[in-house]
C-alpha cells in the first residue's frame, strides 16, 4: 500500500479503535455525473459533540478531503460547530452545510450563516416538502442559500414541478433528494434541477422483457467462461488474452504502487500463480464491468465498495469464502449494472448455491453481510448494535472506499488513457 494510502486511512480511522463512522452518498446531475457527495454520520457511534469534533479534523488536514476524492460535499454539523468553529470552512471551499428549516428563527444562527454565505461557504436547505413561500425566517434562509433540497417521495408531481421551477427562477440550485424509484427519476429529469439523490441509483429499472445489448451480452459471456470448469492460471490467461484492453487495465492495476508488489508481473498467468486464480477473477470481473461506459460511474464505485466491505466481514471465514464474498458484494448490483432482473442475470451464470442464494434471497452465509452492508450504506443499522461493531463496519467501509477509488481509476473505460 502506497504512503498516501496509509496515511489517508489512518487519519480518517484515527486508530484501529476509533474509525470515524461516515458514509459518503453521491449526488449525480442529469447526465448521470458526480455533482456532489453528501458525507453522512452513523450517530450511534457515541457522543455527537466528540463526533463533530472528528469531523472538523479530518476536514482541516485534508482526510475527509481525500474520501470525497476532492468533490463538491456537503455535510450536517452541530449549532455548536456552526456558531464557534466554522474558521475551517473558510480554508475548504468544495465544503458545504446542510441546513435545516427551524433553523430560520435562531437569529444568533442566522447572523453567523448570513456571514458564511459572504464569505462563499456553501450552504443547502434541506427544505423536504415544507412550502418555502409566505414564512418571513424562511425567506432570509432563502436569501443566504445557494442550493435547496427537496423530497421528491413526499411532493406530488404538481407540486414539485412549481418549487423546483419557483427556485430556479430565483437563482437557487435545486437537488432532488429521496428519489427512491425510476418512476419518480424519470419526472425529476424533465425539471431544472442541478442534481439528483436517492436510492434510485441502485436499483434495476423495471422492465417487462429483459433485452440485454451486444456489449452485455458479450460480457455474460465472459463470465461464464471464467466460472465454468473450474480455469487455472493458464486457462485464465488464455480466456482473456485477446481482449488487450482488459488484459492493460487489470495488469496496470496489480503493478500499481497501491499493492507495492516486489516485482512487476508481466502476465495474466503470472498474476493468477501469484494472487490466486479465484481472486484474479474477480479482478477480471471487476474490470469487465468498469468498461460499461453507459452506466453511472458512481454505480460501478458503490459494486466495488460493497465487495471489498463483504470480503473484510467474511474474514472470520475460510479463504475460499472469502473470495466468494467478494463476489457477492461485487455482483450485488449486477441487475443494476445489466439493466434486468437478478433471476434472468444469474441465469446465464453458473455460480455455486452459496453466491446465488445471497443474491436472490439474502441467505446462506453471505446474505447477513449483503443486509448489513445496505444497511450502514442507508444510515440505518439497529440501536441495538454495540458501539464496537458500528466502528469495525466504519474501518471496513473507509478502506473498501480507498480500495474502490484506486481500482475505479484503473477499470474505469478511459483508463489506458489516463494511464498513458
Amino acid at each position: 500500500m502506497s504512503d498516501t494510502a496509509v496515511s489517508t486511512q489512518s487519519r480518517l480511522a484515527g486508530n484501529r479503535e476509533m474509525p470515524l463512522p461516515v458514509v459518503r452518498v453521491p449526488m449525480l446531475d442529469q447526465k448521470r455525473e458526480l455533482f456532489a457527495y453528501e458525507v453522512m454520520f452513523h450517530r450511534q457511534a457515541g457522543d455527537e459533540n466528540e463526533l463533530m469534533q472528528r469531523v472538523l479534523s479530518t476536514l482541516a488536514d485534508g482526510a475527509l478531503t481525500r474520501l470525497v476524492r476532492g468533490n463538491r460535499t456537503f455535510l450536517t454539523l452541530s449549532r455548536e460547530l456552526l456558531l464557534g468553529q466554522t474558521d475551517v470552512l473558510a480554508h475548504q471551499p468544495r465544503f458545504g452545510v446542510v441546513l435545516q428549516p427551524a433553523m430560520a428563527d435562531d437569529a444568533e444562527l442566522m447572523d453567523r450563516l448570513l456571514k458564511m454565505s459572504q464569505r462563499g461557504c456553501l450552504l443547502m436547505l434541506d427544505a423536504g416538502a415544507m412550502d418555502l413561500h409566505g414564512s418571513v425566517a424562511l425567506e432570509s434562509l432563502l436569501q443566504v442559500v445557494q442550493f435547496v433540497r427537496l423530497d421528491a417521495s413526499a411532493l406530488s408531481p404538481e407540486q414539485m414541478r412549481e418549487r423546483t421551477e419557483k427556485l430556479h427562477e430565483r437563482g437557487i440550485w435545486v437537488i432532488a433528494g429521496h428519489v427512491d424509484d425510476h418512476a419518480t427519476y424519470q419526472r425529476c429529469l424533465e425539471l431544472p434541477l442541478q442534481a439528483i439523490q436517492g436510492r434510485y441509483l441502485l436499483i434495476p429499472d423495471q422492465v417487462e422483457v429483459p433485452v440485454l445489448s451486444a456489449n452485455r451480452l458479450s460480457l455474460l459471456r465472459l463470465m461464464r467462461e471464467l466460472q465454468e470448469n473450474n480455469p487455472g492460471p493458464i486457462e485464465l490467461g488464455d480466456i482473456i488474452r485477446n481482449d488487450a484492453i482488459l488484459s492493460y487495465k487489470l495488469l496496470s492495476c496489480v503493478n500499481s504502487a497501491y499493492f507495492g508488489l516486489p516485482k512487476q508481473l508481466k502476465s495474466v498467468q503470472q498474476a493468477a500463480i501469484f494472487f490466486g486464480v479465484t481472486r484474479m477473477r474477480n479482478w477480471v470481473f471487476t474490470m469487465a464491468l468498469g468498461g460499461m461506459d453507459d452506466r453511472p460511474p458512481e454505480l460501478l464505485r458503490t459494486a466495488l465498495i460493497r465487495a471489498h466491505m463483504c470480503e473484510q466481514l467474511a474474514s472470520h471465514m475460510p479463504r475460499q469464502q472469502k473470495e466468494m464474498a467478494f463476489t457477492v458484494g461485487l455482483f450485488s448490483l449486477l441487475d443494476t449494472l445489466m439493466c434486468a432482473p437478478m433471476a434472468f442475470v444469474l441465469e446465464q451464470l453458473p455460480l455455486v448455491p452459496e453466491i446465488r442464494e445471497a443474491l436472490v434471497g439474502y441467505s446462506g452465509p453471505f446474505g447477513p453481510l449483503l443486509e448489513q452492508i445496505h444497511a450502514w450504506e442507508a444510515g440505518q443499522l439497529s440501536g441495538q448494535i454495540p458501539p464496537q461493531q458500528i466502528q469495525r463496519m466504519a474501518g471496513i467501509y473507509l478502506e473498501a472506499t480507498q480500495w474502490a477509488d484506486q481500482v475505479y481509476a484503473f477499470a474505469e473505460p478511459k483508463a489506458p488513457a489516463a494511464a498513458a
